[in-house]
């Protein structure tokens, strides 16, 4: 892809800045299979696996794809184990962060050693805070002073452990998916997708709850906002404010998503080629980035990786609302026949998967950790 495409227009207010720039259709703001069960679309995933199974002889193949991951990645895999795989090269591209257990300890005293870990890596507020294990920006939230840490600390299930990671300088987001082959030194991007912050403008007259509500997509998806800002709700926002209603960049959290397949160049896939070879056998996942400008990150520039997902990523720009259900289901066939073809190629290399019972009993462990998570930004 040219890396000199011309972008139109970018956007240069503060919540999405960088970014290009939004468009909301009232007739068509949400995709009409956004929020669909997960069932219905992996379905067909799960028969084409167990075909694929059949065919390579092995269908724990996916658990190996990254094979210095727990389970490739697929369920139950630490952030922190997974961002600790990057060597001297890769280390500056990612956001630096620390990690902490809630313990039995009064919160006062965790919230000091917090402080101390944090002082010890240069690291200020406003902060991320997020869970050590979990998807789908569950548990995720800002944090932007000692206050708001101590009661992320005190909401946090105790002996679980969770990092807080210091806040990008950039407001533009994107999620990349990255393959690469084992034994060949250049990846493919395969996905783009590009995450905007909802919000809703102030006009001086009516109140955030009429706001959302008038909104051509928020007000498709009260269910979401609603609750999130119930003390603001009768809050009358000053004309001209714009006001974020979700900050976790989770479409099932209510962030927008829209396909950036366009904006993918071979100028950032070589920048990615570079770092990621840096982290110790990673092959297929998508990286959660934030980046100053669309264009600057087309050349492979000024953009810093918050997380790096492993098997269970999806190819998110389907969930852009013009996606077709007919690209959906063959987007998510497309990226788990690779997976299957690079787990072939790692247990040729002399990688041995677990078994099935491991991956279940990893996804029970996750899914009941989950329940007692701290609310979502």
């Amino acid at each position: 892809m040219n890396s000199t495409m011309n972008i139109q227009s970018i956007q240069e207010n503060k919540i999405n800045g960088g970014m290009p720039s939004l468009e909301i259709d009232s007739h068509h703001a949400v995709s009409p299979f956004e929020f669909f069960p997960t069932w219905f679309f992996y379905t067909p995933v799960v028969m084409q696996s167990l075909m694929l199974g059949l065919r390579y002889g092995d269908l724990r193949l996916p658990l190996i794809a990254n094979p210095s991951i727990k389970l490739s990645g697929m369920v139950g895999e630490s952030k922190h184990d997974i961002l600790q795989l990057a060597g001297s090269v890769a280390k500056p591209w990612i956001s630096p962060y620390i990690t902490l257990t809630r313990t039995d300890e009064p919160t006062d005293k965790q919230v000091q050693q917090a402080l101390q870990g944090l002082a010890n890596e240069n690291l200020t507020f406003p902060l991320v805070a997020k869970p050590d294990m979990g998807c789908r920006g569950v548990g995720v939230k800002l944090v932007n002073n000692t206050q708001q840490l101590a009661e992320y600390i005190d909401s946090f299930p105790k002996n679980v452990t969770f990092l807080l990671q210091q806040k990008a300088p950039y407001h533009a987001e994107a999620g990349v998916f990255y393959i690469r082959y084992p034994g060949e030194q250049k990846g493919k991007i395969i996905s783009m997708t590009l995450k905007y912050n909802p919000s809703v403008v102030g006009n001086g007259i009516h109140t955030l709850r009429e706001l959302i509500e008038r909104c051509p997509r928020a007000g498709q998806l009260t269910h979401l906002y609603l609750p999130r800002h119930q003390e603001k709700l009768d809050w009358v926002l000053p004309d001209g404010e714009e006001y974020q209603l979700a900050f976790a960049g989770s479409h099932s959290r209510g962030s927008i998503f829209r396909n950036g397949n366009s904006f993918i160049t071979d100028a950032l896939t070589e920048k990615l080629d570079e770092i990621l070879a840096d982290v110790d056998e990673y092959y297929y996942g998508r990286l959660d980035i934030k980046f100053q400008n669309i264009n600057q990150f087309m050349q492979g520039k000024n953009f810093t990786i918050l997380e790096i997902n492993g098997a269970s990523s999806e190819a998110t720009h389907i969930w852009d609302r013009n996606t077709p259900l007919k690209e959906i289901f063959s987007t998510l066939l497309y990226q788990y026949r690779i997976l299957f073809e690079i787990g072939a190629k790692q247990k040729a290399r002399g990688f041995r998967p677990d078994s099935i019972r491991s991956l279940l009993k990893a996804w029970k462990q996750e899914r009941d950790l989950t329940k007692h998570y701290p609310t979502t930004d």
